[in-house]
């Protein structure tokens, strides 16, 4: 695969992941789409093989981010919840809460005169 190829595969990439990432969200859609064109333009006049390297792979790593840690909030008009919009490809761990860990409950303990300053 050539160099361009991989840049307009980058390219395309990106804004793919855009279009799902802030799915009915105009303005971030619009946000998001001015910048990835501002980076790849900025960079239109790059012939160093190995600077376009590293840029390709700031462009890769920049739509894995987007895909795997994005999370789209939605305030709901009925009741003002938000609802969040997790797809498949978000990164996901372990529960927060997992018998394997150890939590310290702090314990509530009387204030006495040197808590509270006068």
């Amino acid at each position: 695969m050539s160099i361009r190829s991989k840049v307009l595969s980058s390219f395309k990439k990106l804004h793919k992941t855009r279009l799902e990432v802030f799915r009915e969200d105009d303005r971030a859609l619009a946000v998001a789409r001015d910048k990835i064109n501002s980076e790849f333009k900025k960079n239109k006049d790059e012939k160093d093989t190995e600077k376009i390297s590293e840029l390709i792979q700031i462009a890769e790593d920049s739509e894995d981010i987007l895909r795997r840690n994005v999370v789209q909030g939605i305030v709901r008009e009925d009741d003002k919840a938000l609802r969040l919009r997790i797809r498949k490809d978000v990164l996901r761990s372990e529960p927060m809460y997992s018998p394997k860990v150890k939590y310290e409950v702090p314990q509530n303990k009387k204030p006495n005169s040197s808590d509270n300053p006068s």
